[in-house]
């Protein structure tokens, strides 16, 4: 029969043996990625330039939060939509709050190494939106002049517009 030490004893040893985040974390998030207007075409892809989705928006898409020993994963997301300026953002996985719950229950064999080593020391965000800029340059071949109002202008190219008196 076991007695209460013991039992404390094995409690303590699976405690001790295993990271908090690993425990109560997860490592695959479900990430909703929404554009204005809808039904733009995303390329999801890593750090290394793998394409891990290409769909429309709006979606959801189960990604990775980490990988090897203290790397926390980077994606890269493009959106295109005829008529608006394609844009890119980038999401990265930040540190799980669950990860420090090693400090109590985890010890260092989970802050050093379970953690670390299955990626539950990371999260992702949730969600993330973009909102698209209608396009107002001209190919080369078009031949019109087509007036828009500073608001229609993309933001990132808005320091390149010349004030006229």
């Amino acid at each position: 029969m076991w007695g209460k030490s013991r039992i404390a004893g094995v409690l303590a040893v699976v405690i001790f043996l295993s990271g908090c985040a690993s425990i109560v974390g997860k490592n695959m998030y479900p990430v909703t990625i929404n554009s204005h207007p809808d039904e733009a075409t995303i390329v999801i892809k890593d750090e290394n330039g793998k394409q891990m989705y290409k769909g429309k928006t709006p979606t959801t898409i189960t990604l990775s939060s980490g990988e090897a020993y203290f790397h926390a994963k980077r994606y890269t997301i493009t959106f295109s939509k005829a008529g608006y300026e394609d844009q890119t953002t980038e999401i990265k996985a930040g540190l799980s709050g669950w990860y420090f719950g090693n400090i109590l229950f985890g010890g260092l064999i989970g802050l050093l190494i379970v953690d670390p080593l299955t990626g539950n020391m990371w999260k992702l965000p949730t969600e993330t939106t973009i909102t698209l800029g209608e396009k107002v340059a001209l190919n080369k071949n078009e031949r019109s002049l087509q007036i828009v109002s500073i608001d229609q202008v993309p933001k990132n190219i808005r320091k390149q517009l010349v004030k006229l008196n």
